[in-house]
């Protein structure tokens, strides 16, 4: 798995610098059946760094842009009639890599047909059960910074992303770099010429050896632990859910096997507890006025939880 890690990242690199964490996340969601949340101000190329992506990994790329009037049906497609019969006519879910872009813009009636394809693994029309993609990631999108005419996803949606992660702007090295990436006017061409260097067996294969991975009492007990600090801090609302603690442990795995490792380390959960919990944890009022953030409650969290030795 370190092999792939550092293939795709190679890969991906040919087309977008400087965020090689994201690319490590959608990586550990593709390898545990997770999905993630990418949030970021436009222009930071997270809609380029998604095709890239689905290019590296070998799967196949949809895109769906949400729009206030769109239907369910838009998402997960309809009954069409075709020389005098009815038949299904799949939608822009079917696809491995799935770009919800701009997530928020929708009415939560859409947004659900989506979630809801999300942790089914496949669709229902008109009665009929149809499968998706296996391996299948859905990578959805929003602005942090425009709000309007939006529908925030509820918080029992955004507990169903593995992770959720921003997505900033390069330094200075990396913008200056990517001005030599190659272009037609201003459209990137580089994401053309990315060939894949996995494909859906590999990655099956490696999620085997993601479950296989070693946790001792003492880790799982900590990340239990980790989360569990997130719902008595009197800054918090609303701690972390038990399904929490199960994402982080299960992206901790994936993160030792990229790491070279068959077992999990604390350092593996501090250093993916941020991007797994933090969009699960609702704030006092009066800690947001004190600019207080959900990073900042998961930060007292772990300090608060004696290290497994």
């Amino acid at each position: 798995m370190e092999a792939i890690r550092g293939d795709v990242q190679a890969s991906v690199a040919q087309v977008v610098l400087g965020q090689e964490r994201v690319v490590d996340a959608l990586l550990i969601a593709l390898m545990v059946g997770g999905h993630v949340l990418l949030e970021g101000v436009p222009g930071v190329a997270k809609t380029l760094l998604t095709r890239a992506f689905a290019r590296t990994i070998g799967l196949e790329y949809g895109r769906i842009q949400f729009t206030p009037d769109m239907l369910p049906s838009d998402v997960t497609g309809t009954m069409a009639l075709r020389d005098g019969r009815l038949e299904f006519r799949q939608g822009p879910v079917f696809a491995g890599t799935v770009l919800a872009d701009e997530i928020n813009r929708t009415p939560p009636k859409t947004q659900s047909a989506l979630l809801e394809a999300m942790q089914e693994g496949a669709v229902t029309v008109d009665g009929t059960r149809h499968r998706l993609p296996d391996p299948f990631l859905v990578v959805a999108t929003q602005n942090p910074i425009e709000y309007e005419g939006t529908y925030p996803l509820p918080e029992a949606q955004l507990d169903r992303f593995l992770m959720k992660v921003d997505v900033g702007y390069p330094d200075e090295a990396n913008e200056i770099a990517l001005l030599g990436i190659a272009r037609s006017g201003i459209r990137d061409t580089a994401v053309d010429g990315i060939t894949a260097v996995t494909d859906a067996e590999a990655i099956r294969s490696a999620r085997g050896l993601v479950a296989e991975t070693t946790v001792t009492e003492d880790v799982a007990a900590y990340v239990a632990q980790v989360v569990r600090a997130t719902r008595t801090l009197p800054a918090v609302e609303l701690g972390a859910s038990p399904r929490a603690t199960v994402h982080l442990l299960t992206a901790a795995k994936a993160a030792a096997r990229f790491a070279g490792r068959d077992f999990v380390t604390p350092d593996d959960v501090t250093d993916l507890a941020d991007d797994v919990l933090r969009h699960r944890l609702i704030l006092r009022p009066e800690a947001e006025l004190d600019h207080y953030r959900p990073s900042d409650a998961i930060a007292t969290a772990i300090a608060t939880v004696p290290v497994p030795r």
